[in-house]
């Protein structure tokens, strides 16, 4: 017998190993697929969604924005212009909830919610208040639909923040981001 022959006793032996391979194999494709599909969903996106809220008196203050991430690039003045709208976050216009009457810099700024922008500077920035609330970005920004602007002195810090930050105290509100930091003061 030519030994490229089968026997009847090899061939169910052989349809098991050709059994045992494509079971092989479709468990192996299963688990590449899985895991794919594990590390595209467990990836970051570029700026994501973030909320900052706290309370100022008995007003509840949220800020909804997109965090960009700083990624070795220089922010101020190159990434983000000093001088010029900015959007004060990534994608959408951050916005800015109050939902009660607060002071902000001893301005009242009425219940609602607020498109937020900064006109970013090296000494002072200014904030920007604005009552078109769902912008996308700062292109369609309308300086006559501005409910409050206020003055702030904005500094650098010691400290790398790499992705934007905003943090809501009871008397202030604070953005960080790369060294830069600007506060407002907060009452009721």
């Amino acid at each position: 017998m030519n030994r490229n022959t089968l026997t009847l006793k090899q061939i169910p032996k052989l349809i098991q190993t050709m059994k045992n391979m494509n079971f092989s194999k479709t468990v192996l494709a299963f688990a590449l697929m899985a895991f794919v599909s594990i590390s595209a969903f467990a990836q970051e996106k570029a700026s994501p969604a973030k909320t900052a809220e706290g309370m100022v008196g008995d007003a509840k203050v949220t800020i909804n924005y997109s965090s960009p991430a700083v990624k070795g690039r220089v922010i101020w003045g190159d990434l983000v212009p000093l001088g010029q709208v900015w959007r004060a976050g990534a994608d959408e216009a951050t916005t800015f909830t109050t939902s009660k009457d607060i002071m902000v810099e001893g301005e009242k700024l009425p219940a609602g919610t607020y498109s937020f922008f900064i006109i970013p500077g090296e000494g002072e920035s200014t904030l920007i208040f604005n009552k078109t609330a769902k912008q996308w970005g700062a292109g369609s920004y309308d300086a006559k639909q501005d409910a409050l602007r206020v003055s702030v002195p904005s500094s650098q810090t010691s400290t790398m923040e790499e992705r934007l930050v905003y943090e809501v105290m009871p008397s202030a509100f604070e953005v960080r981001w790369e060294y830069g930091k600007a506060t407002a003061k907060l009452s009721k």
